[in-house]
């Protein structure tokens, strides 16, 4: 089942379900060329002013470990897959759940658009429990994304989750 808030103001995510585990998917164009959002994907050092702190090999193959801004989120992460300006595939584990065989997937794909560039951002393996604030927290990641590349400030993450929770919590509520 998939629940989809295009109608509600502020909310660029759906929701769904996919093996009994939660997907959040964020489809929308940015104002900046494919280059430009793909190295503020893969440069760490662009990373570092809207997502978090990465360190590690972000190539195709390699591991990193990440604490982002907007959510407190830490773990590590592997690049399961890598097309550069077309795909990023990667594997992450919550910190606290390492030894556990839980594992999130977040896939990103770009696709060049008359000076724009659509972005898929879906992220998959979050518990439904918790998918309604997955999907607020998800957003503010991508609302990052689109403010950097327009040379702006991240948001006030924590305002703007909580402005969007209880959209995507309604979304949650109708996914099992």
């Amino acid at each position: 089942m998939t629940s989809s808030a295009r109608g509600s103001p502020g909310v660029l995510g759906s929701l769904r379900s996919a093996d009994g585990k939660g997907v959040v998917r964020i489809e929308a164009p940015v104002d900046a060329d494919i280059e430009d959002v793909w190295s503020a994907l893969t440069d760490q050092s662009r990373l570092a002013r809207w997502y978090g702190e990465v360190e590690g090999d972000l190539r195709l193959g390699g591991e990193y470990r990440a604490r982002l801004w907007a959510s407190g989120w830490e773990g590590t992460g592997h690049v399961a897959a890598c097309e550069p300006s077309r795909r990023l595939l990667i594997r992450i584990k919550q910190l606290e759940h390492l030894d556990d065989q839980e594992e999130g997937v977040i896939e990103v794909t770009l696709a060049a658009d008359d000076g724009q560039t659509n972005v898929v951002w879906e992220e998959r393996g979050m518990p439904l429990n918790l998918l309604g604030a997955y999907g607020a927290g998800i957003q503010v990641h991508f609302e990052d994304l689109a403010a950097h590349l327009a040379g702006q400030e991240r948001c006030d993450a924590g305002a703007r989750w909580a402005e969007l929770n209880p959209a995507y919590a309604e979304l949650a509520a109708n996914i099992s």
